[in-house]
């Protein structure tokens, strides 16, 4: 280092390197030859010493520290003198690298052989040449002079806030900090240097004032919302990071600030800050904070539209997959059935663009790997999901998800059943919760369950999934049935292993389900159940297409409870209802009819039918007429009547 003008840069940068890599085997001796050249700048080059002791303090932080009195004394003697824009930068960088060596010192003082040295003390040789880099070099012009600056200001500002006399300062400068993202052209330095200075204060806890929280959540979400703004993925990950450790120090006052850029602004806006309280989930779960206060945030943003929509399901998925500490997540948990409905609802309508086609697709696709992905035993998920899920089986909307759907529920009732069914005592929002919850009869489950398992294979093994449903919920549709369907669901199940779509004779297997209805009547051998099963099956019956197997299977199912139905006047009522809407000139009709007659017949209540037909006969002589002209029109009980 001591050798004559004209140097060229790269040996000057190669010999400060080589003091460097030789202060790992030698510090004392590289360190004290630096401190003698500090005192006699006027023989040597002085930003060549700035520079290595940058690079010093930066590769050796804890070994520096019994160093930096008498380093940054030097420096406060000599600050007057900086001339150029090149030392300015060099001294920056010893500023910058010292003050991050001292906070490392501070959070791993443990690790030093040498006593320990208080914080004060650090602070007190700072902060003059803090005072000097704010009143003299806060408005240099050079880009270059801007980011040593913004460097140098956040690592001693990161050490200043320690001491609470100093702290005034520091809150005082953070708006200039912040002010940086308008003036240095590289944005992403200025992420690093508030990243850092708030990673200091997750560090030792400083609580940050609620006006500099809200100018702090300010700068951030804009650089992270404004679409004009093409920062790379490295950098968004950063301002991402910047929002984590803010909320790290004050929790209420973050998720306050992102709750209220969701009650305006732009969709984008609204979709950055749904992402940035997704991310704030496991952290808040982890340090065993409040997440209701994270779901009262993302309610305000339920039916926004699609792109919104999208960003609350990722954040259910993610809020999912963590402990769930109370029920207030279950109105999140609803809106995934709902946006999976109104979804499914655009696509049936049709006349969408293919953009909008791809969109509602889109949203299906990601309720269902919420679904797919619930995992029961996760802390909380059983009280939160238990058995509000089970709403969602019967309407036909949700037919979609009824495979994860079932899947969930049966995990949740064995794991109840393993537990004896204590659930503990419940929050009153979970009884209110419940309170408000549509569940299904236990009849309207078994009707559901059923016709949906007359087509096994339909919709990604639906059926197959009913069945097991079935099976796990048979405490829950009535206590007599549970030792008889612990037999014959398995054997059921069992018929269907290997038995693709196109092998499996639909015939047979629905003579299989008809018959496991009728032992379950007679096990269950309630005439008031059994009428309470074929009323919703007549409540199910619109529920499907017309000429499905499905429907054609409900019809049948009808008969079935009807058959085993003992009280005359209510089957009576039921065939009269059942024939007097048949239009019998419609195929699917006349042989929905026809198949509940027969079944019907088939039970002690055969005779009714009779009775029934010859009364349907007389008030319906004009279908006689067609069955004339066209006798496949005719209905099975008009030929009954003829004969």
């Amino acid at each position: 280092m001591r050798v004559a003008q004209g140097v060229t840069e790269d040996v000057r940068m190669a010999a400060s390197d080589v003091l460097v890599a030789l202060a790992r085997s030698h510090f004392d001796s590289v360190m004290y030859e630096l401190q003698c050249c500090l005192r006699a700048l006027g023989e040597i080059s002085e930003d060549l010493v700035f520079i290595t002791l940058g690079k010093l303090a930066s590769s050796y932080a804890l070994r520096c520290v019994p160093f930096v009195g008498m380093t940054l004394f030097a420096l406060r003697t000599m600050l007057s003198q900086v001339g150029s824009s090149r030392t300015l930068r060099a001294v920056c960088s010893v500023l910058e690298q010292w003050s991050k060596a001292v906070n490392t010192y501070l959070g791993a003082w443990e690790q030093c052989s040498f006593p320990r040295m208080g914080q004060a003390q650090f602070c007190s040789s700072v902060s003059p040449l803090f005072c000097h880099v704010v009143g003299s070099w806060l408005g240099c012009e050079e880009e270059e002079a801007k980011q040593a600056v913004l460097g140098a200001m956040a690592a001693m500002m990161g050490l200043l806030v320690r001491e609470e006399e100093h702290r005034e300062r520091v809150w005082e400068q953070l708006p200039w900090l912040l002010g940086q993202y308008q003036q240095v052209q590289d944005t992403f330095r200025v992420t690093k240097a508030l990243s850092y200075f708030l990673e200091i204060l997750g560090e030792v806890q400083i609580p940050i004032p609620q006006d500099e929280v809200q100018a702090v959540g300010t700068a951030v979400h804009h650089q992270l919302s404004d679409g004009s703004k093409q920062h790379s993925g490295e950098h968004r990950s950063e301002l991402s990071s910047c929002v984590l450790l803010l909320a790290r120090v004050c929790p209420e006052d973050t998720v306050a600030f992102l709750r209220s850029q969701l009650g305006s602004g732009s969709e984008a806006a609204h979709v950055v800050s749904l992402d940035l309280l997704r991310a704030l989930v496991r952290p808040t779960a982890e340090r065993g904070q409040s997440l209701p206060l994270l779901v009262q945030a993302v309610r305000c943003a339920l039916g926004d539209p699609s792109r919104v929509a999208r960003a609350v399901l990722r954040f259910t998925k993610e809020l999912l997959s963590c402990s769930v500490q109370s029920c207030s997540a279950w109105d999140l948990v609803a809106h995934v059935f709902t946006t999976f409905s109104q979804a499914s609802g655009r696509l049936a309508q049709g006349k969408l663009s293919q953009a909008e086609a791809q969109e509602a697709a889109d949203l299906q696709a990601l309720c269902l790997d919420i679904l797919r992905s619930l995992d029961v035993s996760v802390r909380g998920m059983t009280k939160l999901l238990w058995p509000r899920l089970l709403q969602y089986v019967v309407p036909a909307q949700y037919t979609g998800t009824l495979v994860p759907l079932c899947r969930c529920l049966r995990e949740l009732a064995e794991s109840r059943g393993r537990a004896g069914g204590e659930d503990g005592e419940e929050e009153p929002d979970v009884v209110a919760s419940r309170e408000r919850a549509k569940l299904p009869r236990p009849q309207a489950l078994l009707a559901r369950l059923l016709v949906v398992a007359a087509a096994p294979h339909a919709g990604g093994g639906c059926g197959v999934a009913a069945l097991r449903l079935l099976q796990a919920l048979s405490a829950e549709i009535h206590g007599a049935v549970v030792m008889v369907w612990a037999v014959k669901i398995p054997f059921l199940l069992q018929c269907l292993e290997g038995q693709s779509e196109s092998c499996l004779d639909s015939a047979e297997w629905e003579q299989l389900l008809l018959k496991f209805l009728r032992t379950s009547l007679e096990t269950i051998e309630s005439q008031a159940w059994t009428m309470g099963l074929s009323f919703e099956l007549s409540q199910q019956t619109g529920s499907y297409p017309r000429l499905s197997r499905k429907q054609a299977f409900l019809y049948k199912a009808v008969g079935v409870s009807l058959a085993a139905c003992q009280h005359v006047p209510y089957v009576r009522g039921e065939m009269k209802k059942y024939l007097s809407r048949t239009n019998y000139l419609e195929a699917s009709e006349r042989q929905g009819s026809g198949d509940l007659s027969e079944q019907s017949a088939a039970g002690s209540s055969h005779f009714l039918v009779a009775a029934v037909s010859v009364g349907r006969y007389r008030e319906c002589r004009s279908e006689l007429a067609v069955a004339e002209c066209r006798p496949e029109a005719a209905s099975p009980f008009l030929l009954c009547c003829r004969q």
